[in-house]
């Protein structure tokens, strides 16, 4: 058969990409690495030049800007980026947090006087590398002690704080009781201090926190492709939100995975799909909501967590 040549005057022209459709584009496959490497690699940088760390809530401004504009070029699910009476108490939760991570940072040479036990900071590193060890090591401490709040009673008390969310974006990762978030950034610090962990560098890991809780929260439909088996971000950390006792027993992580899968706690399935109805806590559908009534929660009888949820329900009921 005799191949019939195209008319040139019906030539159909490509449709022209959107700005939308690039944006969309880039926040999939770009966001990620963004903030891992831009925000995290320009606050390293900083540090290493000596520039003042005040520079460092710049970055962190950055990084907040590009999370909401993200969530909202790209959203998981749109109904997520919608306040529920819960935008005031999020960004009380965000702003003393972070306040306290960073502020932590200027006792480091007050703390390391007392609790140094050998000096053996590998100095001689590259700045890079020393970074990437704080991250490994109090990435190992803080793991195990989110696993121990699902497990003892007295830390699930202040870390249900964290999972009574009915909403996944970015700064539910910065929403925490602060006495937690205290026990968890102790034990994740307190080996690093105690072989002389450097300013710098915990200035430089005090901003890769930030910045991970703000990945590993947020609501942008981003891609890190075979990484997800591997960092512990949003594709995998919705599983942990999972409402029902047990099923968000899961993926504890907050740099990486390997602690998951040495203890059995990783999962993840590439076609679930989540929904306000998945997330938050099904045996205390009522949890406070206030930002001041959050902190005094779980100091309130109610503020346990019960095996039994109808004996939940009954401990609500007699306090109410």
């Amino acid at each position: 058969m005799c191949a019939i040549a195209a008319d040139p005057s019906k030539r159909v022209e490509p449709v022209p990409r959107t700005l939308t459709s690039m944006g969309n584009d880039f926040v999939r496959f770009f966001y990620a690495p963004l903030l891992l490497v831009g925000i995290n690699g320009a606050g390293i940088a900083l540090v290493a030049a000596g520039a003042s760390r005040l520079w460092l809530l710049g970055l962190l401004a950055a990084a907040v800007v590009a999370s909401f504009t993200a969530e909202r070029l790209l959203p998981y699910r749109p109904e997520w980026n919608e306040a529920a009476g819960d935008g005031g108490r999020d960004a009380a939760h965000a702003v003393v947090n972070e306040t306290l991570i960073l502020g932590s940072v200027t006792a480091i040479p007050l703390l390391a006087a007392v609790v140094t036990v050998a000096d053996v900071w590998p100095l001689g590193w590259p700045i890079v590398v020393q970074v990437l060890f704080a991250i490994l090591v109090a990435d190992a401490g803080i793991t195990l002690v989110h696993f121990a709040s699902h497990k003892v009673g007295v830390l699930w008390r202040f870390h249900a704080v964290h999972h009574s969310v009915r909403r996944f974006y970015g700064f539910n990762g910065l929403m925490k009781h602060p006495l937690h978030q205290s026990v968890e950034l102790t034990a994740g610090v307190a080996p690093l201090l105690a072989i002389g962990l450097p300013v710098d560098v915990a200035a430089a890991l005090a901003l890769a926190v930030a910045v991970q809780l703000l990945l590993q929260h947020s609501n942008a439909d981003y891609r890190v492709g075979p990484l997800r088996a591997v960092l512990a971000l949003n594709e995998g950390h919705r599983f942990h939100h999972l409402k029902w006792a047990g099923a968000g027993d899961v993926n504890f992580g907050l740099f990486t995975l390997f602690w998951d899968r040495l203890l059995g706690t990783y999962a993840f399935d590439p076609g679930r799909r989540f929904t306000s109805e998945d997330i938050g806590m099904a045996d205390k559908p009522h949890y406070p909501d206030g930002y001041l009534a959050q902190l005094v929660e779980p100091f309130r009888a109610r503020g346990a967590c019960a095996a039994d949820p109808a004996a939940g329900n009954r401990a609500e009921q007699a306090e109410a």
